[in-house]
């Protein structure tokens, strides 16, 4: 059986594209000799479409596009997600089997994750579990969707025990760090268990917070892999199901976590109409990885780097960020803010009167860049990419309308040792540094006082990274904490730190997900809550 997986990068909302997209796709796997053809999840409106679909217009008009790919099938089976307006106001995830030129029948999602990312059960009703087989060329194929393969005794383990030959599940199952890890096992026990190859096919790209890497693959019954297409681009491929064939390797960890952070920075800038980004450099680790990212992602060209030096910006802070600038060949510009600053002081100082300078005065430096990059934005039409880390924003270690002011936060779900790791990895690609060295080794400042560190404020990353990934990834609690040997007195002021600005990350743009549980879509905690 010849098989075209379609791993396509389909944009939410643009249905008409979405469609034309697969058409040709399809008729590149017909050339090909393809008897199937797999999309992904939903493939005709994009994933997650969240509550579009509660529009009765919006569901009308993705069969109508439904319908044109149907129109353009013939004897090659199509199989495709859309989302299925059903009797009685319900509505499902389904998969539309396409052939000779109309929907020859409907799979209806039966397993609705509400976990994590997923919300399904807010947009669909399950379908039922005996759903019928397809024939083709006189194999019978099982047709499931995504969290229906991960049931033990689910819908593809039936299928094959009805007497399908080949298992076909359509996917939209977004990348954190150990996703693959935990998706393979998984295959290799259902295809056992179903006594037939699985056919997996994962969408690509980069919608909002989620990234989707693809990865899609062909599982034997035996527990191998006989075919896998490379994660994080687009692939229309033509594989015999039934023989071993070309098998991509797998990516390290950090090289699967930063073209996540790529694809996911290129889909959201141009999936949103944008064309250039624009950073603050302030010559620290967190500033030069996210121009590195955007550079990877849109191109030099495409990236403006403002330096906005202050009254306590030290030398190197400037010089290490117009290297950086050097390195990335990217666009770079001076603004001091010193003028803003006194005139802010000046301005406030009558209401301020003889009190004592404090937080404020640092944050009013923060909020006055802030101001900066989005007059700029304003300006020239440039998307402002925030730069601070997921260690940061769980403490509160940033200030609400300064540093958290732009369109999205690219690295807001990486921990800070991470981040250090992804730099010193994209060092050795090849192409020369692009993150220089000093920025590396240099202690990390905000540069808001005089001799201004952050281990003045935070204890060592070292220990408050994995505090965090366990507080925060591990939904461990205080108490928890302490009995694994914590010490009391730190563990009680990181929680308080995470807790308390849950306000502030509330107000943050969307950040990238790459880890288990990134802050909003999997980790909702109330603001107003006193549980310690």
């Amino acid at each position: 059986m010849r098989v075209g997986l379609c791993q396509l990068n389909p944009t939410v909302g643009a249905l008409a594209k979405n469609a034309d997209d697969i058409i040709a796709a399809y008729r590149s796997v017909v050339a090909g000799g393809a008897r199937i053809a797999v999309f992904g999840e939903l493939a005709v409106c994009g994933y997650p479409p969240e509550d579009l679909v509660l529009k009765r217009r919006f569901l009308a008009d993705c069969r109508a596009e439904l319908d044109r790919i149907a129109a353009a099938t013939g004897n090659c089976v199509a199989v495709v997600g859309f989302p299925e307006a059903g009797s009685q106001g319900r509505r499902h995830n389904s998969a539309a089997i396409c052939r000779g030129g109309r929907v020859e029948s409907v799979y209806r999602k039966v397993e609705l994750p509400t976990y994590d990312v997923f919300d399904e059960k807010r947009w669909f009703e399950p379908g039922l579990n005996d759903q019928p087989l397809v024939e083709v060329d006189g194999m019978m194929i099982g047709v499931s969707i995504c969290e229906d393969i991960w049931l033990d005794d689910g819908p593809a383990v039936q299928q094959g025990r009805a007497g399908a030959g080949l298992l076909v599940n359509i996917n939209a199952s977004p990348f954190h760090r150990d996703r693959m890890a935990e998706r393979e096992p998984m295959l290799y026990a259902q295809a056992a268990a179903a006594g037939a190859p699985i056919v997996y096919v994962n969408q690509v790209g980069g919608q909002d917070d989620l990234v989707f890497d693809g990865g899609s693959m062909v599982i034997g019954p035996e527990r191998m892999v006989r075919h896998r297409v490379a994660q994080f681009v687009e692939s229309v491929a033509v594989v015999e199901v039934d023989v071993a064939g070309h098998v991509e390797p797998h990516l390290d960890l950090t090289r699967q976590i930063w073209d996540a952070l790529v694809l996911g920075t290129r889909d959201y800038v141009r999936k949103n109409g944008f064309t250039d980004v624009v950073i603050g450099l302030s010559g620290g680790v967190d500033s030069s990885i996210v121009a590195a990212i955007a550079v990877d992602a849109l191109g030099a060209e495409h990236v403006h780097g403002v330096l906005m030096p202050s009254r306590y910006s030290s030398e190197g802070s400037i010089t290490d960020a117009e290297r950086l600038c050097a390195n990335l060949g990217i666009d770079g510009r001076t603004i001091p803010i010193e003028p803003g600053h006194v005139a802010f002081s000046e301005m406030l100082a009558p209401s301020f009167g003889d009190l004592a300078q404090d937080l404020t005065e640092e944050n009013l430096q923060s909020r006055i860049r802030g101001l900066t990059l989005m007059a700029l934005s304003n300006k020239f039409g440039w998307l402002v990419l925030t730069t601070g880390n997921k260690s940061e924003s769980a403490v509160g270690y940033s200030t609400l309308y300064g540093d958290t002011a732009g369109g999205l936060a690219v690295i807001k779900d990486v921990y800070k040792l991470v981040v250090y790791e992804l730099c010193r990895w994209r060092n050795t690609r090849g192409d020369g540094e692009r993150i220089p060295e000093v920025v590396l080794t240099k202690p990390p400042s905000a540069e808001l006082r005089p001799d201004q560190r952050d281990d003045q404020s935070l204890p060592p990353y070292e220990i408050l990274d994995q505090l965090l990934e366990a507080y925060i990834d591990g939904d461990s609690t205080e108490a928890d904490l302490i009995e694994r040997g914590g010490d009391p007195q730190l563990v009680a002021r990181i929680c308080r730190l995470v807790d308390l600005a849950e306000y502030k990350r509330r107000q943050s743009p969307p950040g990238l997900r790459v880890m288990r549980k990134a802050f909003g879509r999997d980790r909702r905690l109330p603001i107003t809550n006193q549980y310690r």
